[in-house]
């Protein structure tokens, strides 16, 4: 709410291509979306009256905010409660099998935070909600990056890094680009400390936790190299073009390592996918810029992608519903 989410979810649509992919079903706040001439053509349902997959384009009104709680670029706590009810709409339905995928606009866990609930981003409420362990793919055109962990302060993620986990996570990763690949993907994974820890001369994760964590993938049969000094790795995928990089994929040990990398090289293409759900989810890149909202300054383009992503990964043949 009060973000660029709304504009550039009523340009993507609005893009023949991405109506050709998909048929959307969005969820949202009434008189925000009914400020787009082609989303207030569109017929509307509560929540509770979604109750069988739609069959032509709908906007699900979950909230109807006053005029104060909707403005561009003001977000207020009421917005940011209704940010979180439209999460838990789409859940909903995705949970009942009214969608096929689900690609979400951008959210403020700031705002969501202030309005009284607790919340670190989509990533661990999707994880919650259908109880899987997940993986973060930052997936774009030159580079796809996973990240061991998500949103915690640089202070706790070498506590959050254990062995078993990053097989596991090495696992996922592997298991859900072979058939994006038709092939076992190459595989890389970064050191958490300068020079990957020299040895253990400057921090013993790589040694304790990292090698370890390859070498039982690759017992298992991944193909893995690491790890790797993350500095050297990114630069090597920034020269190259997509086929060339060594890697099909990098697992990054924290945020920052793994997103600055993603963003720099391709901002606008890259889409945020959740591995490990029982349905595609995707994401744009970016977050609600406040500060363009209304604007009509934000581009559609992160959206768009993200929309044909989340049709590519659900069930190929016709038109399916994904929520919005």
């Amino acid at each position: 709410m009060s973000g660029v989410g709304p504009e550039v979810t009523a340009a993507a649509l609005a893009s023949a291509t991405v109506r050709r992919a998909l048929l959307p079903v969005i969820f949202g706040d009434g008189p925000t979306l009914g400020r787009f001439p082609l989303l207030a053509r569109w017929p509307r349902v509560s929540p509770a009256a979604l109750t069988v997959r739609p069959s032509r384009p709908t906007v699900v009104e979950v909230t109807r905010l006053g005029e104060r709680d909707r403005q561009p670029g003001r977000p207020t706590r009421a917005g940011g409660r209704a940010q979180y009810a439209f999460i838990e709409a789409a859940l909903a339905a995705a949970h009942a099998g009214l969608l096929d995928g689900l690609c979400t606009a951008p959210v403020s866990k700031e705002q969501i935070s202030r309005a009284g609930i607790p919340f670190m981003g989509h990533t661990e409420v999707l994880a919650g909600s259908f109880g899987r362990e997940v993986l973060m793919l930052m997936d774009g055109p030159r580079l796809r990056v996973a990240l061991a962990t998500n949103h915690l302060p640089l202070t706790k993620v070498p506590g959050a890094l254990t062995t078993e986990g990053l097989v596991a996570q090495l696992k996922l990763l592997a298991r859900s680009l072979a058939p994006v690949l038709g092939r076992a993907p190459r595989l890389a994974v970064c050191g958490l400390n300068p020079h990957a820890g020299e040895g253990g001369l400057l921090g013993r994760e790589e040694v304790e936790i990292v090698a370890p964590a390859i070498r039982r993938a690759r017992r298992a049969g991944l193909d893995v190299k690491g790890p790797l000094p993350a500095d050297g790795l990114f630069a090597l995928a920034a020269r190259a073009a997509r086929g060339a990089f060594a890697y099909d994929a990098v697992l990054a040990l924290f945020h920052d390592q793994g997103l600055v990398a993603a963003k720099v090289l391709d901002f606008e293409e890259t889409v945020n996918v959740t591995l490990g759900l029982p349905l595609p989810r995707t994401s744009p890149d970016h977050g609600t810029a406040y500060d363009l909202a209304g604007r009509g300054e934000a581009s559609a383009i992160p959206m768009r992608t993200a929309l044909l992503r989340c049709a590519a990964l659900s069930a190929a043949g016709q038109a399916r519903p994904a929520g919005v």
